[in-house]
């Protein structure tokens, strides 16, 4: 489903705007819910009688959707994940992939696999912020999708289980072993990766898996409003600091350095750089516009 709302015009050649600047708000997704309202975009995984397991379809819409219409949407700043019934999502459906799975050979196995993880790609390079709302279950591939978020908030009753190895797979999925370690240390992720075991909400929390916790009855309201604050800020300037996060991982002190150096430059030419400074003049809180 999707609400659709206002969302601002482009000031651009037409020819410019058709092949990069869209909006989300009219897209009908087949596989998830859609909400977009005042700059916020809420996809919510909804098979709740199954605690919202992926699929196939599902895997390659939610790609696609990152990757070609959250990448160039005019009408969303900010992005929160979440889904339906008191979980987040069990991981890959167990008759629907699972099953399927044991009877291809590698090369359909394989692209399978890269499917999963071009989720993971265009989840990190679509340039709005991404907050994973979870509660209950939140296992295997759901797990995934929390850790590719930017920021999470869970419940005390969340469960997060990076759970390959309990199938017989590795712990390398989807880029576990690169993403995981970056948020909660090196040992911490290992431990998770090997014994495949629930990490707690309280303890997902005091290891920086979890941003905050909240009340679960709290938890979609408190994620969409913490978008909406990134909304109210600079989301040109946001947008280029999702991009550096991530590059940085490859890069040197060096090259990072210079790479901030030319970012920044390029934020300075933004008007909301202007706005921000002409309103502390003025003793006043700027009105950013993301431009």
């Amino acid at each position: 489903m999707s609400t659709n709302d206002s969302a601002a015009t482009p000031r651009v050649d037409p020819a410019l705007a058709a092949g990069n600047f869209k909006t989300a708000a009219a897209y009908q997704p087949q596989h998830f819910a859609l909400q977009v309202q005042d700059g916020v975009a809420t996809i919510t995984l909804h098979r709740p009688e199954r605690k919202n397991p992926l699929t196939f379809d599902s895997y390659a819409e939610l790609r696609d959707f990152f990757g070609q219409h959250l990448k160039y949407a005019t009408d969303v700043k900010a992005v929160v994940v979440t889904g339906a019934g008191g979980n987040f999502c069990s991981g890959g459906d167990v008759h629907e992939i699972i099953g399927p799975l044991v009877r291809l050979k590698a090369p359909e196995l394989l692209a399978f696999t890269r499917m999963t993880g071009d989720l993971v790609k265009a989840m990190r390079a679509c340039p709005q912020p991404i907050i994973a709302a979870v509660d209950g279950v939140c296992a295997g591939a759901g797990a995934i999708v929390a850790m590719s978020s930017d920021l999470r908030v869970g419940t005390a009753r969340s469960k997060t289980a990076f759970l390959f190895n309990r199938v017989g797979l590795a712990g390398c999925d989807m880029g576990a072993c690169a993403i995981l370690p970056r948020i909660i240390g090196q040992g911490r992720a290992s431990e998770l990766l090997y014994t495949g075991r629930a990490m707690g909400g309280e303890e997902g929390e005091r290891w920086g898996f979890y941003n905050r916790l909240v009340a679960p009855e709290e938890l979609l309201a408190n994620a969409q409003a913490w978008a909406a604050d990134l909304v109210q800020g600079p989301t040109f300037a946001n947008g280029i600091t999702k991009t550096m996060l991530h590059q940085e991982w490859a890069m040197t002190i060096e090259q990072a350095i210079e790479s901030e150096a030319q970012a920044q430059a390029i934020c300075m030419l933004t008007e909301d750089f202007s706005r921000a400074y002409h309103a502390f003049v003025a003793k006043q809180k700027p009105k950013f516009e993301g431009n």
